[in-house]
């Protein structure tokens, strides 16, 4: 783990929690250290707070996903719906608003680490049309090229078309795919479909895959 944050209280309890979790945990106070701590020992989660010295926390995480697809936990004391959105629409894991309880934030690494590397080796890519979802190499290819995704991405994409033509409530993918639901806010789940419609659709306006059920949910349509 690599857990950035400017407050040492907040490195020290997240740090304590984790290691007793039976992880290895590095330290940041800053943006730069940040940088330098990745780039020195890539890590396998990031929980990284957004109001950094330095290098601000969204700058240091669009630093992150221009190299790789690590999954990211948001730490902030922003706490406001529109807030955990934007971040959430940067591509951020999970988002947790401070206070916390240390013992979430490490479930939450335990679920989100679980969801990035979900034990699917033997599975066969999904393939509808020219869209495959491939989840042993947690890879979705469109044309036969790779279409860049978050690992939360990856997680709804592969659901969805793992269940072709049924439709799930933004509260059913939460329970699904989220532990914990941002405290009942399914907004997470809007901006997740929005962005990976974006991303496969040939038209996001007007999508043919990723299909709104008006009142009800979404569905996957071969």
């Amino acid at each position: 783990m690599l857990v950035v944050d400017d407050e040492p209280i907040v490195r020290e309890v997240l740090a304590r929690y984790l290691e007793r979790a039976g992880f290895d945990v590095d330290l940041a106070e800053d943006g730069q250290q940040a940088i330098d701590v990745y780039e020195a020992s890539p890590p396998d989660l990031v929980l990284l707070d957004l109001m950094l010295p330095k290098i601000d926390g969204l700058d240091v995480f669009a630093w992150i996903r221009e190299r790789a697809a690590t999954p990211v936990i948001m730490l902030t004391a922003r706490g406001t719906e529109s807030e955990r959105i934007a971040g959430l629409e940067f591509g951020a894991d999970d988002y947790v608003a401070k206070p916390f309880s240390p013992r979430e934030v490490t479930a939450r690494v335990k679920a989100v680490l679980r969801r990035s590397g979900d034990d699917s080796e033997t599975q066969d890519p999904i393939v509808h049309d020219n869209l495959e979802v491939d989840p042993a190499r947690r890879e979705v290819r469109l044309g036969g090229q790779p279409v860049p995704l978050t690992p939360k991405e990856f997680d709804v994409a592969y659901f969805l078309a793992a269940h072709p033509g049924v439709t799930f409530s933004r509260l059913e993918l939460l329970d699904e795919l989220w532990d914990f639901a941002f405290d009942g806010d399914p907004s997470t789940v809007t901006v997740h479909i929005r962005r990976l419609r974006e991303k496969i659709e040939a038209d996001p306006s007007r999508p043919r895959r990723l299909v709104t059920v008006w009142g009800t949910g979404y569905r996957f349509d071969p």
